[in-house]
């Protein structure tokens, strides 16, 4: 997959909102990879910020949803994952100073 199009990739994905938190799940750190095959079949990575998150089915389904929008993509596969966990850390500077962490 050519850096182009994982940058729209990205990009799409930056208009999924967590609910809970109102930033978008990229700046939240939560996409672990996201990579398409040459069938469109797009396969994102990603983590919630709880085991337990009760907007999981929400979140996945705006995942499908802006992604649809992409030409390129067919098909998405969402993969929740909880190895390596999410923290803080994984959080950009944008996010943190939204969320008044500090840096």
């Amino acid at each position: 997959m050519d850096e182009a199009l994982k940058e729209n990739l990205m990009g799409a994905l930056e208009n999924v909102i967590d609910p809970e938190l109102g930033i978008d799940i990229v700046n939240m750190g939560l996409i672990y990879d996201v990579d398409i095959d040459e069938e469109g079949i797009c396969t994102v990575t990603m983590t919630l910020t709880s085991m337990g998150c009760p907007l999981a089915g929400h979140i996945e389904a705006d995942v499908k949803g802006v992604l649809a929008d992409l030409p390129e993509v067919k098909e998405t596969v969402v993969s929740i994952v909880w190895s390596p966990p999410w923290g803080k850390d994984k959080m950009s500077r944008y996010a943190k100073i939204a969320l008044g962490i500090p840096d």
